[in-house]
Protein backbone atom coordinates (compact mmCIF):
# COMPACT_ATOMS: atom_id res chain seq x y z
CA UNK A 1 0.00 0.00 0.00
CA UNK A 2 2.92 2.36 0.66
CA UNK A 3 3.66 2.44 -3.08
CA UNK A 4 0.05 3.10 -4.06
CA UNK A 5 -0.26 6.41 -5.86
CA UNK A 6 -1.50 9.30 -3.71
CA UNK A 7 -4.11 11.53 -5.37
CA UNK A 8 -4.46 14.17 -2.63
CA UNK A 9 -1.86 15.47 -0.18
CA UNK A 10 -2.71 17.64 2.82
CA UNK A 11 -0.32 19.33 5.24
CA UNK A 12 -1.73 19.66 8.74
CA UNK A 13 -0.17 20.10 12.19
CA UNK A 14 -2.05 17.15 13.72
CA UNK A 15 -3.43 13.98 12.14
CA UNK A 16 -5.79 11.94 14.28
CA UNK A 17 -6.32 8.23 13.61
CA UNK A 18 -9.72 7.39 15.05
CA UNK A 19 -12.81 9.59 15.07
CA UNK A 20 -14.72 8.25 18.02
CA UNK A 21 -15.48 10.53 20.97
CA UNK A 22 -11.84 10.97 22.01
CA UNK A 23 -10.54 11.73 18.50
CA UNK A 24 -13.37 14.15 17.75
CA UNK A 25 -13.09 15.90 21.12
CA UNK A 26 -9.37 16.37 20.55
CA UNK A 27 -9.98 17.86 17.10
CA UNK A 28 -12.64 20.16 18.55
CA UNK A 29 -10.42 21.41 21.37
CA UNK A 30 -7.44 21.89 19.09
CA UNK A 31 -9.57 23.95 16.69
CA UNK A 32 -10.60 26.20 19.59
CA UNK A 33 -6.89 26.66 20.33
CA UNK A 34 -6.11 27.58 16.71
CA UNK A 35 -4.54 24.27 15.69
CA UNK A 36 -5.84 22.45 12.60
CA UNK A 37 -6.36 18.70 12.74
CA UNK A 38 -7.72 16.10 10.33
CA UNK A 39 -9.30 12.90 11.67
CA UNK A 40 -9.73 9.59 9.85
CA UNK A 41 -12.00 6.73 10.89
CA UNK A 42 -12.45 3.24 9.45
CA UNK A 43 -16.12 3.04 10.41
CA UNK A 44 -18.85 5.07 8.77
CA UNK A 45 -20.68 7.62 10.85
CA UNK A 46 -23.86 5.54 10.52
CA UNK A 47 -22.06 2.45 11.84
CA UNK A 48 -20.85 4.29 14.93
CA UNK A 49 -24.26 5.83 15.61
CA UNK A 50 -26.00 2.45 15.31
CA UNK A 51 -23.73 0.83 17.91
CA UNK A 52 -25.42 1.06 21.30
CA UNK A 53 -22.94 2.05 24.00
CA UNK A 54 -23.69 2.87 27.59
CA UNK A 55 -22.41 6.08 29.07
CA UNK A 56 -21.89 7.59 32.50
CA UNK A 57 -20.12 10.93 32.31
CA UNK A 58 -18.32 12.53 35.20
CA UNK A 59 -19.52 16.07 35.85
CA UNK A 60 -16.25 17.56 34.52
CA UNK A 61 -16.73 15.84 31.18
CA UNK A 62 -20.40 16.76 30.96
CA UNK A 63 -19.47 20.36 31.69
CA UNK A 64 -16.72 20.26 29.03
CA UNK A 65 -19.21 19.30 26.31
CA UNK A 66 -21.32 22.34 27.16
CA UNK A 67 -18.68 24.93 28.03
CA UNK A 68 -16.42 24.25 25.04
CA UNK A 69 -19.34 24.68 22.66
CA UNK A 70 -19.85 21.08 21.54
CA UNK A 71 -23.53 20.98 22.51
CA UNK A 72 -25.83 21.58 25.44
CA UNK A 73 -28.04 18.60 24.48
CA UNK A 74 -26.85 16.69 27.53
CA UNK A 75 -28.72 19.24 29.68
CA UNK A 76 -31.94 18.44 27.83
CA UNK A 77 -31.65 14.73 27.07
CA UNK A 78 -29.22 13.55 29.73
CA UNK A 79 -30.07 12.57 33.28
CA UNK A 80 -28.07 13.97 36.19
CA UNK A 81 -27.64 11.37 38.93
CA UNK A 82 -26.70 12.53 42.40
CA UNK A 83 -26.08 9.02 43.69
CA UNK A 84 -26.17 5.29 43.13
CA UNK A 85 -27.61 2.37 45.08
CA UNK A 86 -25.59 -0.58 46.34
CA UNK A 87 -27.80 -3.62 47.00
CA UNK A 88 -26.45 -6.48 49.08
CA UNK A 89 -27.65 -8.80 51.81
CA UNK A 90 -31.22 -8.18 50.63
CA UNK A 91 -31.24 -4.40 51.10
CA UNK A 92 -30.49 -1.24 49.18
CA UNK A 93 -28.05 1.44 50.37
CA UNK A 94 -27.89 4.82 48.62
CA UNK A 95 -24.57 6.58 48.14
CA UNK A 96 -25.46 10.26 48.02
CA UNK A 97 -22.83 11.91 45.81
CA UNK A 98 -24.24 15.39 46.18
CA UNK A 99 -24.30 15.29 49.98
CA UNK A 100 -20.94 13.54 50.36
CA UNK A 101 -18.73 15.31 47.80
CA UNK A 102 -20.93 17.93 46.14
CA UNK A 103 -20.71 16.19 42.78
CA UNK A 104 -22.85 14.16 40.39
CA UNK A 105 -22.65 11.94 37.31
CA UNK A 106 -24.61 12.15 34.07
CA UNK A 107 -26.36 9.27 32.36
CA UNK A 108 -25.72 10.05 28.70
CA UNK A 109 -24.99 7.29 26.16
CA UNK A 110 -21.62 7.28 24.44
CA UNK A 111 -23.44 7.18 21.12
CA UNK A 112 -24.99 10.55 21.92
CA UNK A 113 -21.61 11.98 22.91
CA UNK A 114 -20.29 10.89 19.51
CA UNK A 115 -23.26 12.41 17.67
CA UNK A 116 -22.83 15.74 19.46
CA UNK A 117 -19.11 15.83 18.62
CA UNK A 118 -19.63 14.77 15.00
CA UNK A 119 -22.26 17.46 14.56
CA UNK A 120 -19.94 20.04 16.12
CA UNK A 121 -17.07 19.16 13.79
CA UNK A 122 -19.38 19.41 10.78
CA UNK A 123 -20.83 22.71 12.05
CA UNK A 124 -17.35 24.17 12.55
CA UNK A 125 -15.99 23.00 9.21
CA UNK A 126 -13.71 20.36 10.69
CA UNK A 127 -12.34 17.72 8.33
CA UNK A 128 -13.27 14.14 9.29
CA UNK A 129 -12.98 11.22 6.87
CA UNK A 130 -15.32 8.37 7.84
CA UNK A 131 -15.34 4.92 6.23
CA UNK A 132 -11.68 4.94 5.21
CA UNK A 133 -9.60 1.84 4.46
CA UNK A 134 -5.97 0.80 4.03
CA UNK A 135 -4.76 3.26 6.63
CA UNK A 136 -0.99 3.48 7.10
CA UNK A 137 0.90 5.53 9.66
CA UNK A 138 4.49 6.17 8.55
CA UNK A 139 7.69 7.75 9.84
CA UNK A 140 6.53 8.37 13.40
CA UNK A 141 10.08 8.21 14.74
CA UNK A 142 10.97 11.39 12.86
CA UNK A 143 9.50 14.87 12.82
CA UNK A 144 7.51 14.45 9.59
CA UNK A 145 5.07 11.56 10.09
CA UNK A 146 2.50 10.71 7.44
CA UNK A 147 -0.92 9.07 7.43
CA UNK A 148 -2.07 7.46 4.22
CA UNK A 149 -5.60 6.18 3.63
CA UNK A 150 -8.19 5.53 0.95
CA UNK A 151 -11.41 7.44 1.46
CA UNK A 152 -14.94 6.15 0.96
CA UNK A 153 -14.85 7.31 -2.68
CA UNK A 154 -11.70 5.32 -3.44
CA UNK A 155 -9.34 8.32 -3.47
CA UNK A 156 -5.91 7.77 -1.93
CA UNK A 157 -4.84 10.51 0.52
CA UNK A 158 -1.71 11.42 2.40
CA UNK A 159 -1.67 13.62 5.48
CA UNK A 160 1.69 15.22 6.15
CA UNK A 161 1.63 16.14 9.81
CA UNK A 162 3.91 17.15 12.64
CA UNK A 163 2.15 14.90 15.14
CA UNK A 164 -0.04 11.81 14.80
CA UNK A 165 -2.51 10.90 17.52
CA UNK A 166 -3.54 7.27 17.85
CA UNK A 167 -7.11 7.42 19.13
CA UNK A 168 -8.12 4.22 17.35
CA UNK A 169 -9.55 2.23 20.23
CA UNK A 170 -8.67 -0.91 22.15
CA UNK A 171 -7.60 -2.76 18.98
CA UNK A 172 -5.29 0.08 18.04
CA UNK A 173 -2.95 -0.34 15.09
CA UNK A 174 -1.10 2.81 16.10
CA UNK A 175 -0.10 1.16 19.38
CA UNK A 176 1.80 -1.51 17.43
CA UNK A 177 4.11 1.19 16.05
CA UNK A 178 5.84 1.45 19.42
CA UNK A 179 8.65 -1.15 19.28
CA UNK A 180 7.99 -4.12 21.56
CA UNK A 181 11.42 -3.87 23.14
CA UNK A 182 10.76 -0.24 24.07
CA UNK A 183 7.27 -0.62 25.51
CA UNK A 184 5.70 -2.12 28.60
CA UNK A 185 2.15 -3.44 28.63
CA UNK A 186 0.33 -3.98 31.92
CA UNK A 187 -2.54 -6.42 31.48
CA UNK A 188 -5.12 -8.25 33.56
CA UNK A 189 -7.91 -10.49 32.31
CA UNK A 190 -10.78 -11.14 34.72
CA UNK A 191 -12.43 -14.58 34.99
CA UNK A 192 -15.94 -13.23 34.34
CA UNK A 193 -17.86 -10.98 31.98
CA UNK A 194 -21.10 -9.02 31.81
CA UNK A 195 -24.14 -10.26 29.95
CA UNK A 196 -25.70 -7.00 28.74
CA UNK A 197 -29.22 -6.41 27.48
CA UNK A 198 -31.31 -3.61 26.08
CA UNK A 199 -35.00 -3.94 26.79
CA UNK A 200 -38.18 -2.09 25.98
CA UNK A 201 -39.37 -1.59 29.54
CA UNK A 202 -40.20 1.20 31.99
CA UNK A 203 -37.58 2.49 34.42
CA UNK A 204 -37.08 0.22 37.44
CA UNK A 205 -35.13 2.66 39.63
CA UNK A 206 -34.35 6.38 39.46
CA UNK A 207 -30.57 5.85 39.69
CA UNK A 208 -28.13 3.07 38.87
CA UNK A 209 -28.37 -0.02 41.06
CA UNK A 210 -25.30 -2.18 41.67
CA UNK A 211 -26.46 -5.46 43.18
CA UNK A 212 -24.36 -8.17 44.80
CA UNK A 213 -25.87 -11.40 46.09
CA UNK A 214 -25.07 -15.06 46.57
CA UNK A 215 -26.51 -15.54 43.08
CA UNK A 216 -24.07 -13.07 41.49
CA UNK A 217 -23.77 -9.48 40.36
CA UNK A 218 -26.26 -7.32 38.43
CA UNK A 219 -26.30 -3.68 37.31
CA UNK A 220 -29.56 -1.90 36.60
CA UNK A 221 -29.10 1.15 34.40
CA UNK A 222 -31.26 3.19 32.03
CA UNK A 223 -31.21 4.59 28.50
CA UNK A 224 -34.53 6.43 28.21
CA UNK A 225 -37.94 6.34 29.87
CA UNK A 226 -38.84 3.39 27.64
CA UNK A 227 -35.49 1.63 26.99
CA UNK A 228 -33.34 0.19 29.77
CA UNK A 229 -29.78 -1.16 29.91
CA UNK A 230 -29.07 -4.01 32.35
CA UNK A 231 -26.19 -6.40 33.00
CA UNK A 232 -25.47 -9.50 35.02
CA UNK A 233 -22.24 -11.37 35.69
CA UNK A 234 -21.63 -14.35 33.42
CA UNK A 235 -18.90 -16.60 32.06
CA UNK A 236 -16.69 -14.88 29.44
CA UNK A 237 -17.58 -17.62 26.93
CA UNK A 238 -21.34 -17.41 27.51
CA UNK A 239 -23.48 -18.00 24.41
CA UNK A 240 -26.10 -15.25 24.14
CA UNK A 241 -28.30 -17.46 21.95
CA UNK A 242 -28.73 -19.85 24.87
CA UNK A 243 -30.63 -17.16 26.80
CA UNK A 244 -34.26 -16.44 26.04
CA UNK A 245 -36.15 -13.56 27.66
CA UNK A 246 -37.62 -15.71 30.42
CA UNK A 247 -34.24 -16.99 31.53
CA UNK A 248 -32.71 -13.49 31.41
CA UNK A 249 -35.43 -11.95 33.55
CA UNK A 250 -35.39 -14.82 36.03
CA UNK A 251 -31.63 -14.32 36.51
CA UNK A 252 -31.87 -10.55 36.88
CA UNK A 253 -34.82 -10.69 39.30
CA UNK A 254 -33.04 -13.27 41.44
CA UNK A 255 -29.95 -11.09 41.74
CA UNK A 256 -31.77 -7.92 42.84
CA UNK A 257 -34.41 -9.56 45.06
CA UNK A 258 -34.48 -8.56 48.71
CA UNK A 259 -36.50 -8.21 51.85
CA UNK A 260 -37.67 -4.76 50.71
CA UNK A 261 -39.62 -6.32 47.82
CA UNK A 262 -37.65 -4.57 45.07
CA UNK A 263 -38.18 -6.05 41.60
CA UNK A 264 -37.53 -5.08 38.00
CA UNK A 265 -40.10 -3.96 35.48
CA UNK A 266 -39.82 -6.33 32.55
CA UNK A 267 -40.20 -6.02 28.78
CA UNK A 268 -38.98 -7.61 25.54
CA UNK A 269 -35.20 -7.87 25.15
CA UNK A 270 -33.98 -6.57 21.78
CA UNK A 271 -30.19 -6.70 22.20
CA UNK A 272 -27.89 -9.17 23.96
CA UNK A 273 -24.10 -9.08 24.22
CA UNK A 274 -21.25 -10.43 26.35
CA UNK A 275 -18.72 -7.85 27.53
CA UNK A 276 -15.36 -9.25 28.64
CA UNK A 277 -13.42 -7.67 31.50
CA UNK A 278 -9.86 -6.51 30.93
CA UNK A 279 -7.48 -3.98 32.44
CA UNK A 280 -4.68 -2.69 30.22
CA UNK A 281 -2.13 0.12 30.18
CA UNK A 282 0.49 0.79 27.50
CA UNK A 283 3.62 2.72 28.37
CA UNK A 284 4.99 4.84 26.84
CA UNK A 285 1.98 6.72 25.53
CA UNK A 286 4.29 8.72 23.25
CA UNK A 287 6.80 7.44 20.71
CA UNK A 288 8.51 10.05 18.57
CA UNK A 289 5.80 12.03 16.84
CA UNK A 290 3.09 9.52 17.79
CA UNK A 291 0.90 9.95 20.88
CA UNK A 292 -1.66 7.37 22.07
CA UNK A 293 -4.88 8.46 23.75
CA UNK A 294 -8.00 6.79 25.14
CA UNK A 295 -8.55 3.07 24.66
CA UNK A 296 -5.51 2.86 22.39
CA UNK A 297 -3.40 3.41 25.52
CA UNK A 298 -5.53 1.95 28.30
CA UNK A 299 -8.75 0.10 29.06
CA UNK A 300 -10.59 -0.60 32.30
CA UNK A 301 -13.42 -2.96 33.26
CA UNK A 302 -16.77 -1.16 33.05
CA UNK A 303 -17.69 -1.47 36.73
CA UNK A 304 -16.52 2.00 37.70
CA UNK A 305 -17.72 3.72 34.49
CA UNK A 306 -14.26 5.12 33.76
CA UNK A 307 -13.51 4.11 30.14
CA UNK A 308 -15.09 7.00 28.23
CA UNK A 309 -14.25 9.43 31.01
CA UNK A 310 -10.55 8.54 30.89
CA UNK A 311 -10.50 8.98 27.11
CA UNK A 312 -12.08 12.42 27.33
CA UNK A 313 -9.72 13.50 30.09
CA UNK A 314 -6.75 12.26 28.04
CA UNK A 315 -7.61 14.51 25.14
CA UNK A 316 -8.35 17.53 27.32
CA UNK A 317 -4.81 17.29 28.68
CA UNK A 318 -3.40 16.48 25.24
CA UNK A 319 -5.16 19.40 23.54
CA UNK A 320 -3.60 21.81 26.02
CA UNK A 321 -0.12 20.32 25.66
CA UNK A 322 -0.30 19.94 21.88
CA UNK A 323 -1.51 23.50 21.33
CA UNK A 324 1.35 24.89 23.40
CA UNK A 325 3.79 22.60 21.58
CA UNK A 326 2.61 23.64 18.12
CA UNK A 327 2.47 27.35 18.91
CA UNK A 328 5.87 27.42 20.64
CA UNK A 329 7.66 24.99 18.37
CA UNK A 330 9.13 23.41 21.49
CA UNK A 331 8.75 19.64 21.19
CA UNK A 332 9.76 19.18 24.83
CA UNK A 333 6.42 20.61 25.99
CA UNK A 334 4.76 17.42 24.75
CA UNK A 335 6.61 15.49 27.46
CA UNK A 336 4.08 16.87 29.97
CA UNK A 337 1.27 14.75 28.56
CA UNK A 338 2.12 11.23 29.68
CA UNK A 339 2.75 11.80 33.41
CA UNK A 340 -0.36 13.97 33.72
CA UNK A 341 -2.52 11.42 31.92
CA UNK A 342 -1.09 8.37 33.68
CA UNK A 343 -1.80 9.74 37.14
CA UNK A 344 -5.52 9.62 36.39
CA UNK A 345 -5.23 6.35 34.45
CA UNK A 346 -3.73 4.46 37.38
CA UNK A 347 -6.16 6.01 39.84
CA UNK A 348 -8.96 4.77 37.60
CA UNK A 349 -7.37 1.33 37.25
CA UNK A 350 -7.23 1.06 41.01
CA UNK A 351 -10.84 2.17 41.50
CA UNK A 352 -12.15 -0.06 38.71
CA UNK A 353 -10.31 -3.08 40.13
CA UNK A 354 -11.52 -2.30 43.66
CA UNK A 355 -15.15 -1.89 42.65
CA UNK A 356 -15.01 -5.00 40.48
CA UNK A 357 -13.75 -7.25 43.28
CA UNK A 358 -16.18 -5.58 45.70
CA UNK A 359 -19.22 -6.65 43.70
CA UNK A 360 -18.40 -9.75 41.65
CA UNK A 361 -18.18 -13.42 42.52
CA UNK A 362 -14.89 -15.05 41.55
CA UNK A 363 -15.21 -18.61 40.21
CA UNK A 364 -14.43 -21.09 42.97
CA UNK A 365 -15.20 -18.65 45.77
CA UNK A 366 -16.48 -20.08 49.06
CA UNK A 367 -19.19 -19.15 51.54
CA UNK A 368 -16.46 -17.41 53.55
CA UNK A 369 -15.53 -15.32 50.51
CA UNK A 370 -19.14 -14.22 50.07
CA UNK A 371 -19.60 -13.26 53.72
CA UNK A 372 -16.26 -11.40 53.72
CA UNK A 373 -17.45 -9.51 50.64
CA UNK A 374 -20.66 -8.54 52.44
CA UNK A 375 -18.54 -7.33 55.33
CA UNK A 376 -16.52 -5.12 52.98
CA UNK A 377 -19.69 -3.71 51.46
CA UNK A 378 -21.05 -3.06 54.94
CA UNK A 379 -17.86 -1.18 55.76
CA UNK A 380 -18.29 0.96 52.64
CA UNK A 381 -21.92 1.93 53.21
CA UNK A 382 -21.79 1.92 57.01
CA UNK A 383 -19.25 4.69 57.47
CA UNK A 384 -19.15 8.20 56.10
CA UNK A 385 -15.51 7.69 55.15
CA UNK A 386 -16.41 4.60 53.12
CA UNK A 387 -19.32 6.30 51.35
CA UNK A 388 -17.21 9.39 50.66
CA UNK A 389 -14.42 7.33 49.14
CA UNK A 390 -16.83 5.63 46.76
CA UNK A 391 -18.56 8.90 45.86
CA UNK A 392 -15.29 10.72 45.21
CA UNK A 393 -13.85 7.93 43.08
CA UNK A 394 -17.03 7.38 41.08
CA UNK A 395 -17.68 11.03 40.25
CA UNK A 396 -14.02 11.57 39.34
CA UNK A 397 -11.13 13.78 40.24
CA UNK A 398 -11.16 17.40 39.09
CA UNK A 399 -9.09 17.95 35.95
CA UNK A 400 -7.03 20.58 37.75
CA UNK A 401 -5.64 17.79 39.99
CA UNK A 402 -3.92 16.19 37.02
Amino acid sequence: MTDQEVAETTEVPVAIVGAGPSGLMLAHLLARAGVDAVAVESRTRAEIESTHRAGILEADNARALVETGVSDRILRDGHEHEGIELRFDGRGHRIDFAELVGASAWLYPQTDVFTDLADARARDGGVVHYGVRDTEVLDVEGDAPRVRFTDSSGIRHELRARYVIGADGSRSTCRALVPQDRSTQFFKEYPFAWFGILTHAPVSAPELVYAQSEHGFALISQRTDAVQRMYFQCDPDEDVDAWDDARIWETLQQRVAGRDGFSLREGPVFEKTVLRFRSFVQQPMRWGSLVLAGDAAHTVPPTGAKGLNLALHDVQILADVLARTVHSGDDAVLDEFEPRALQRVWRAQNFSYWMTQLLHTTPGSTAFDHRRQVGELDNVVGTRAGRTYLAEQYTGWPTRDT
